[in-house]
């Protein structure tokens, strides 16, 4: 079964969080939630808690197929701080295995050094990455290499839809994006 790890830091966009989450498993995707702070219940940006299926030290990337970072100032910030968090990016990358954030997770990314050349994210959170490569509003979703970011809360379905696209297929997506009624998903 495809594997997918969504790492939760306190602070974290719960849109961008439960989208991801919701839309994956639609898909039939092993979703892994993480916390971050060996809690269960993680509290995001706007006061929402989610249960995690984990604790973060307890994943090893051998068993992933790709690894999510939802947005949230708080929960980025705290992203871009975990050595876990940073090594499984590095890890990840150098196995040549899918990565994605969302929002202001970009800058986690940046701090591990596998962001590619050319990105998307929060507006404003390019000034804590960097200007070069950033894409602004020319795309909701930018893909480069094995990297793929997106700019925030309202891009959430069309996201998670391409990541279902990328590890499932074309069919599964369209069975999703239909069930979604995101026909403005292209």
């Amino acid at each position: 079964m495809t594997t997918v790890l969504v790492p939760l830091a306190k602070g974290f966009e719960e849109i961008e969080a439960v989208t991801i989450i919701n839309v994956l498993r639609r898909a039939h995707i092993d979703v892994v939630v993480a916390s971050l702070d060996h809690v269960a219940l993680v509290q995001g940006a706007n006061g929402i808690v989610i249960e995690a299926d984990v604790s973060l030290d307890n994943v090893v990337t051998d068993i992933l197929d790709m690894m999510v970072l939802p947005g949230g100032w708080d929960g980025a910030n705290k992203l871009a701080e975990n050595k876990i968090v940073q090594n499984m990016l590095k890890e990840m990358d150098g196995l040549g295995k899918y990565i994605a954030a969302i929002c202001a997770a970009p800058y986690a990314l940046h701090k591990a050094g596998v962001l590619k050349q050319n990105y998307t994210c929060y507006p404003s959170a390019e000034e804590k990455i960097r200007l070069d490569g950033y894409q602004g509003d020319k795309s909701m979703l930018v893909e480069d290499g094995n990297v793929m970011t997106s700019r925030g809360p309202a891009t959430s379905i069309c996201f998670a839809l391409e990541i279902v696209k990328k590890l499932k297929g074309e069919e599964t997506y369209n069975r999703v994006r239909s069930e979604l009624l995101a026909t403005y998903c292209e």
